[in-house]
């Protein structure tokens, strides 16, 4: 039968226990407070600006990968129609040996 808690219950904590639950505490605490001024810091700095220059790079590179990757599509589709030809031609190739 389970015990039940109520006033009479007694837990025994050694001294060691009781240190690591007071430094576990003390960490929790300065690591919020760290974090609250960190936070406040950062809402008064300014907002990085994108630059125009940099703005055009970003632009250029982006539609310079667009063009590549089409340029590789259309030449991927070309090798697989040329595989599909060759594959008809075998294709036929064992249908006319498979007649004889």
């Amino acid at each position: 039968m389970a015990q039940k808690i109520g006033e009479e219950t007694e837990i025994k904590v050694d001294l060691k226990t009781i240190g690591m639950i007071v430094g576990f505490t003390i960490s929790l605490v300065s690591m919020y407070f760290a974090l609250k001024t960190d936070i406040a810091e950062a809402k008064e700095l300014p907002a990085p600006e994108v630059s125009k220059i940099e703005f055009s790079y970003k632009d250029e590179i982006t539609r310079n990968s667009i063009i590549n990757t089409n340029e590789k599509v259309e030449g991927l589709e070309k090798s697989v129609g040329e595989i599909k030809q060759q594959l008809d031609k075998i294709d036929e190739r064992l249908y006319q040996i498979s007649k004889k």
